[in-house]
């Protein structure tokens, strides 16, 4: 496969599937409990995951293929704290989902993409300017997306900004991790994880009563994020990373958020209903924006290689 392809398209393939996948979960917390919802979709995904990867094993079996052997301890450990972080983080946002607008919550979902860098100071990781300005303007940016109002600050806010949290956790697991196992069978075990840890607290917690036609509206959207978003979405992730250029593939990764809000528009400009979000609020979408694009991209480093070279002569 061609190196642009895999390190331009695939990835503005996939950030297209997890932003429209901000219209399906806010359609969801309509019909269906939150958590119950991070179940569904897991087992969806853990269902795909194992047919592609039994298709791909038969693949190689049948070309003569070599077919890696699996370390099951890294995978079982993988997949346990990478669905532990991953399980928290789809339910919280979930829940931040049922309070906002789609535009809103995938903006504030997307400071993950600032928040890993940052944790990265943690693990003795350089952090260049450029990020600590990105986490200056992703917070006036979410400061206009409040409309600078504390009291609109809600539960839901505070539920999304947790979730970017743990994803930002489990992108990290999963850069450790993926070295050891394959990527594939990494995503299944975080699902199976996901899955079973969902469907206990829902069984367990979760009263809302769920109806045939409640069931029968939610199969589309359910099946779009368990097959599209869960299973399609982190297998071209991995493919996208493989051999090219991570920053670049993070930057147009980041990209969901800005697609969750077109596809927001579009739908009300078709159905005729109503767009939420405010001129303000589209403002603190594109400082968030361009501060995910800022964290990526250092402008500084040619200013600091020009610096060095003045001091060598």
């Amino acid at each position: 496969m061609n190196k642009t392809f895999r390190q331009i398209v695939l990835p503005l393939i996939t950030s297209a599937i997890w932003g429209a996948a901000f219209l399906a979960q806010g359609n969801l917390s309509e019909i269906l409990p939150p958590v119950f919802i991070t179940f569904a979709r897991s087992v969806i995904a853990v269902l795909t995951l194992i047919i592609v990867n039994v298709c791909f094993t038969a693949y190689k079996k049948r070309n003569n293929l070599v077919i890696e052997k699996t370390n099951w301890k890294k995978l079982i450990i993988g997949g346990v704290l990478c669905g532990l972080s991953l399980c928290v983080a789809m339910n919280v946002q979930q829940l931040g989902i049922g309070g906002t607008t789609t535009g809103e919550a995938a903006f504030i979902t997307t400071l993950y993409m600032i928040l890993v860098p940052i944790f990265g100071v943690f693990l003795k990781k350089k952090i260049g300017l450029n990020i600590w300005i990105s986490v200056i303007i992703a917070t006036l940016g979410l400061a206009f997306i409040c409309e600078f109002n504390v009291n609109s600050v809600t539960i839901h806010y505070v539920y999304l900004m947790i979730s970017a949290l743990f994803f930002a956790l489990q992108i990290l697991l999963v850069d450790h991790f993926i070295q050891y196992v394959d990527g594939i069978k990494l995503s299944c075990a975080q699902f199976i994880v996901i899955a079973v840890i969902s469907g206990v607290i829902s069984l367990c917690t979760e009263t809302q009563s769920i109806t045939g036609e409640g069931i029968a509206k939610s199969v589309l959207p359910l099946l779009y994020l368990g097959i599209g978003s869960s299973a399609i979405g982190y297998t071209l992730q991995i493919i996208a990373q493989n051999g090219t250029n991570s920053t670049i593939v993070s930057l147009i990764l980041s990209l969901e958020s800005a697609f969750a809000l077109l596809f927001s528009v579009i739908v009300c400009l078709i159905t005729g209903n109503k767009i939420n979000e405010t001129p303000l609020q589209f403002f603190g979408c594109f400082l968030m924006l361009i501060a995910v694009v800022l964290s990526q991209i250092n402008p500084f480093k040619g200013l600091k290689n020009k610096k060095s070279d003045k001091i060598s002569e």
